[in-house]
């Protein structure tokens, strides 16, 4: 469902994001006759994407210097004449502040509005709001704590183990785990000063800890006249440390009755909080079988391609359009979720040494792939390409589509082994033990290890 048309809106889009991600905007750019301008660091002027292509550089390779350089990136979009910036997902993609600073430059922010970006990186009230529209929570603090004595009583109350949590967090940064009384204030204390650190908001809130679960999130789109649409759900339940490995979809644990329930719920907070763009919900599916609500992200997520196969269509292209004005061109009972979708996100680490950072050059890169339009490999590397120390180290993406979960798997394997990366170390080996695990295959798994994988 990718029209292809052009964006009479947009000519010249500013990517204000850097690797993988710029250069899956930029794909998108050239179907829709939209030259894409790249903001990038001194790290990266020589990144193979911009080979070709317009680039400004935007200050020093530390990110704080250039890609979270809130007043660089708008002077530079203006100064390249771009009307419109897309800040991908992650860096500025989730502040409002940004937002709001290309708007009063007049240039369009790809996301949503600022308000409505701003209540959500709020935790709390943003689940107060999905509350309201029919979304069930997880128990815990009705707010932001007080002190360490209230998250104390409101712990008691709830019943331990819970968990702390930065009210502008996420990665699972500014979060602890606290199974009894005694490790209230150490834990406490420690989040708080984390949060600090990472978001510069020290405040905090205190949920359930629920364990065993599943991690689902929803796929969403709303246009700005009130058209909202889901596209299914992904599990991202592979996961280490809070940071997801491996993304399906369909969930193939949820019940169909709990599915087309929250899908439905899904929607209506989406339109009720006045909510533009492309948005994800991300839920726990707890032991008896309910999705209970945690966050909702302002933007596209990774495992954005996951959704992509299925549907056909081009999450990129309609964050676009929207932004552009236009009005969604389908309607929810024009979405096909076809068979089932898998990706797997390849980082330049090494999972037999405690997953530890492989940057580097790339001595040979080549993938066995082509022809093969049922699997996808979103990549912004090459032979010859150095991985840079100063970023997320996510190098490669690959997404496979089967009729079934065993196709796509078998499919996604295939793929993965058929990659060769000389001089770094990659974590193939793992997603590779992953899909070919019993526990994985079976689906009997959930959030707390990674299937198949001890090291």
């Amino acid at each position: 469902m990718l029209t292809c048309a052009p964006v009479n809106r947009f000519r010249r889009l500013f990517v204000a994001n850097r690797g993988e991600v710029a250069s899956r905007i930029a794909r998108t750019c050239d179907v829709l006759g939209i030259t894409p301008v790249f903001g990038v660091s001194e790290g990266d002027r020589q990144a193979p994407y911009l080979r070709d292509r317009e680039s400004v550089v935007l200050g020093p390779s530390r990110a704080s210097a250039s890609y979270l350089a809130r007043e660089r990136i708008v002077q530079a979009a203006i100064q390249t004449r771009c009307t419109v910036l897309h800040p991908g997902w992650g860096f500025l993609a989730e502040d409002p502040v940004f937002a709001a600073l290309c708007e009063a430059h007049g240039v369009t922010f790809i996301g949503p509005p600022a308000a409505v970006m701003q209540k959500l990186g709020r935790k709390t009230p943003a689940k107060a709001a999905m509350a309201s529209a029919g979304l069930k929570l997880i128990p815990g603090s009705d707010g932001v704590l007080r002190d360490v004595d209230q998250a104390r009583e409101i712990a008691h109350a709830t019943g331990f183990p819970i968990l702390l949590k930065a009210e502008s967090g996420g990665g699972g940064r500014g979060m602890r785990t606290v199974r009894g009384a005694t490790e209230v204030k150490d834990a406490y204390d420690a989040a708080q000063a984390e949060s600090l650190a990472c978001f510069g908001d020290g405040r905090l809130y205190l949920e359930k800890l629920i364990e065993g679960g599943r991690h689902i999130e929803i796929q969403l789109l709303a246009d700005k006249y009130g058209h909202v649409v889901h596209l299914g759900e992904r599990d991202c339940s592979v996961q280490r440390k809070h940071q997801k490995l491996i993304e399906e979809s369909p969930a193939l644990v949820l019940s169909d009755a709990e599915r087309e329930r929250t899908l439905a719920a899904a929607v209506s907070a989406t339109r009720a909080i006045g909510y533009v763009g492309a948005g994800t919900m991300e839920f726990l599916l707890d032991a008896g079988g309910e999705l209970r609500f945690m966050e909702m992200n302002a933007r596209l997520q990774v495992e954005h391609p996951v959704t992509e196969m299925r549907t056909g269509i081009d999450l990129v292209e309609a964050q676009i359009r929207i932004a552009a004005g236009e009005p969604l061109w389908f309607s929810q009972e024009d979405i096909d979720l076809r068979g089932h979708a898998i990706e797997c996100r390849i980082n330049a680490e090494d999972p037999s040494d405690g997953f530890a950072p492989s940057p580097g050059l790339i001595e040979r890169w080549e993938v066995a792939t082509a022809g093969d339009d049922r699997v996808r490999v979103d990549t912004h590397v090459e032979s010859g390409y150095e991985v840079p120390p100063h970023y997320d180290s996510l190098i490669c993406k690959v997404i496979a589509w089967g009729k079934d979960r065993d196709a796509a798997c078998d499919r996604l394997a295939e793929a993965l082994q058929g990659i060769r990366c000389d001089g770094i170390s990659t974590t193939i080996p793992m997603h590779l033990a992953v899909l070919g695990s019993e526990k994985f295959r079976e689906n009997r798994y959930d959030t707390r290890a990674v299937p198949g994988w001890e090291g």
